[in-house]
């Protein structure tokens, strides 16, 4: 059922339909949309604070510009809830992040005013750039190019290569740096106080008007602008010398900071930007959860905040999720400080995300040995070798998905040196409605291949304490410990610290029908999957869990595959490459004949949804694997010969 539209909301269908509105009009409208996200938020949850932040920037770029042959592009994306409520998709809109509904980031296959796929943060100026020089190559010279990106986004190495390459580009771009000194948690580094000094200098300040005067008075001045503003940008340049603009200093033209909030103003400042050409870059000030005063007031809860009661602001929490065991986040964030607390030598790092990971706890408790290094995954991994070369332990948190933009440093300044840095890879495997960009669905294969690495995933809480502290425990090499988003299984999880043994699983139960091998939480579905099965259709079904992809445990594999010719293997990873394939490299390898049934993410990207939809899709939840052991066990596999 579509929500309740306002009275001009209703009436728009794309952004043509807002080039006829006057500015009264632009300002309700902008009233009717944080309305509408509101309504929608609290009753279907999904990124909150960020799109309430930029409604009068969403309306006013849309106003100004000519979408989608103008190129609109959205850096993260979990901002572009308004983006798509006024490009089209007002009407469907409450299948936000549901399965086969709407996606909560832009997606090129869904909207032609999506005009590049975001998800990760950084990418908005080079995808903008490649658009601009193709543009520019195809003669479209009255093209737009427009990369709205967050101050949080900005601290990332790719957003300064691109601003780097687009400097010297002299390509028709428009950076839009939306300054609200938060990403999720409170922005971090010096790039954030650099853009307070900008934003409370009132010398910069006084000068930034004199150019917001001189571009309204463009008609009037006519072939002369462009001079003026190069007087006006000198000016600057001379007077603030001892604050060279970042910006600038990269041939930038730089406008700002201007109110994110007053879109009249907005919309005279971008008619003025579209009369320059070349790169420039307006910096706007807005604030994150702006017109919900809940979410002003509590950014961080706010950002994705779940269910929440519209009128008091008080989250809901679901009927299903009540009563459940801690997430593995909060197991990760409390064990460390245990152990912090023990031994000196670690130090916790996260890029940018503290409270998502639970780092936050170690931070609050021993602030000196924990590091927020913003959205920056790169320099985590090899701030986090640098830390091992002195004889330090780093635990560095990186999310599944986000490690996949450190694999050279991963590779080159880790494992090469083979430095102790234990990665916690957190949202391994499907993580719901965040979708394609967000699973953690390809780490198990990208990490094997690589020397020197130690790979494992504890089956429940208690093994990811003791794997954490396993391998701080005289570490000798670089470990990956990934685990999923959400909760565990244990109510009574904090036990006494056990040391496992490196590169060898367990067997969980016997059976004489056929074998499962799982990794990780996954193995717990198959335990009740193996006991249901047994008591209904008598099918007995023995269970290993391997712990470690690498090394593998191959005293494990020889009793499996002596004992058993019919075998499944369950992973919440990409079926190409991951663990089922080693336990098939590990059967040729060693000559054993057995049909070996993978189950795990399959060979395309999975979309968004519930974690339950989205099992069923890949035939490893709890059903899917009752019948798979079914038919395994009916069916009559014909070995190969010899």
């Amino acid at each position: 059922m579509a929500l309740q539209a306002g009275e001009i909301l209703k009436n728009i269908q794309s952004p043509s339909d807002l080039k006829g509105l006057d500015l009264d009009q632009l300002n309700q409208l902008c009233d009717e949309v944080r309305q509408f996200i509101i309504d929608a938020a609290c009753i279907n949850p999904g990124h909150f604070g960020a799109s309430l932040g930029v409604v009068e920037l969403t309306v006013a770029l849309h106003h100004v510009f000519n979408t989608p042959y103008d190129k609109l592009i959205w850096d993260v994306g979990h901002q572009a809830y308004a983006h798509k409520i006024i490009t089209g998709r007002r009407d469907i809109f409450h299948t936000n992040r549901k399965y086969k509904g709407v996606s909560g980031f832009p997606k090129m296959s869904e909207s032609t005013y999506d005009a590049f796929g975001t998800g990760h943060s950084s990418t908005s100026i080079s995808a903008a750039l490649g658009m601009a020089i193709a543009s520019d190559l195809q003669k479209n010279k009255d093209r737009h190019h427009i990369a709205v990106i967050g101050d949080g986004s900005m601290t990332a190495g790719m957003a300064f290569e691109a601003l780097n390459h687009a400097g010297v580009a002299n390509a028709n771009l428009l950076v839009v740096l939306n300054d609200n000194g938060i990403a999720i948690d409170k922005n971090v580094g010096a790039l954030k106080e650099y853009l307070t000094d900008i934003t409370t200098s009132r010398t910069y300040n006084k000068l930034k008007d004199d150019i917001w005067n001189a571009l309204g008075s463009i008609s009037r001045y006519g072939p002369n602008t462009r001079g003026l503003i190069q007087k006006l940008e000198t000016a600057i340049k001379t007077t603030l010398l001892r604050q060279s603009n970042l910006f600038e200093s990269l041939n930038f033209r730089y406008f700002g900071p201007v109110d994110g909030h007053d879109v009249q103003h907005l919309t005279k400042v971008l008619n003025d930007l579209r009369n320059i050409q070349g790169p420039k870059l307006l910096h706007v000030i807005t604030v994150k959860g702006k017109g919900y005063p809940h979410a002003e007031k509590e950014q961080t809860k706010f950002h994705a905040p779940g269910f929440f009661n519209k009128q008091t602001g008080e989250l809901k929490v679901a009927p299903c999720e009540k009563n459940k065991p801690p997430r593995y986040q909060v197991v990760f964030g409390k064990t460390l400080l245990e152990l912090a607390e023990k031994n000196p030598k670690i130090i916790g790092i996260t890029p940018a995300m503290p409270t998502g990971s639970s780092l936050n706890i170690m931070m609050n408790a021993l602030p000196e040995k924990a590091f927020d290094v913003g959205i920056a995954e790169q320099h985590a991994v090899t701030f986090s070798a640098g830390l091992a070369a002195q004889g330090m332990i780093p635990f560095c948190n990186i999310y599944s998905s986000f490690f996949q933009r450190a694999f050279d440093q991963t590779v080159h300044d880790v494992a090469l040196q083979n430095l102790p840095v234990i990665f916690c890879l957190d949202r391994a495997g499907l993580v719901g409605e965040d979708g394609p960009t967000h699973h953690g669905a390809f780490d198990l294969s990208f990490l094997r291949c690589i020397p020197n690495l130690t790979i494992a995933s504890p089956m429940n809480e208690q093994e990811l304490r003791n794997l954490m502290y396993t391998a701080q425990d005289n570490p000798t090499g670089p470990m990956i410990i990934r685990y999923p988003r959400g909760n565990g299984v244990m109510k009574d999880w904090k036990t006494p610290f056990e040391k496992l043994p490196v590169g060898k699983g367990r067997r969980l139960r016997d059976g004489k029908d056929l074998a499962i091998i799982s990794i990780g939480p996954l193995g717990n579905e198959a335990l009740k999957a193996c006991e249901i099965i047994e008591s209904e259709r008598k099918i007995f079904a023995a269970l290993y869990d391997l712990r470690f992809v690498k090394p593998i445990d191959e005293e494990l594999l020889h009793e499996i595959f002596s004992s058993y010719n019919k075998i499944i293997t369950i992973e919440d990873n990409a079926i190409a490459g991951g663990m089922g394939s080693a336990v098939i490299e590990f059967m040729a390898d060693n000559n054993y004949q057995a049909r070996v049934k993978r189950l795990g993410i399959p060979d395309y990207f999975i979309q968004h949804g519930t974690l339950e939809q989205l099992h069923k899709e890949c035939g490893y939840d709890f059903e899917s694997l009752v019948e798979e052991i079914i038919h395994v066990c009916k069916k009559s596999f014909a070995l190969p010969a010899g």
